[in-house]
């Protein structure tokens, strides 16, 4: 059985006033994985800043 499939027969067992706060709990954990990749991506630019302000990326990029 995959992990989805355990964690979808576990819900099925959860009392309905509760699965409110399951709901909750996925949509925190999507929410903190887009932070996350927001993190890195920020972290990234001021690494990749210095090659992207070149004047042979201008010229590059300038028929696009």
């Amino acid at each position: 059985m995959s992990k989805k499939e355990l964690v979808i027969s576990e819900i099925e067992h959860v009392p309905e006033p509760l699965l409110d706060e399951v709901l909750d709990f996925i949509h925190f954990l999507k929410t903190k994985i887009i932070k996350e990749r927001l993190d890195t991506a920020i972290a990234s630019e001021s690494s990749l800043e210095k090659d992207w302000l070149k004047p042979e990326e201008d010229e590059a990029w300038q028929n696009l």
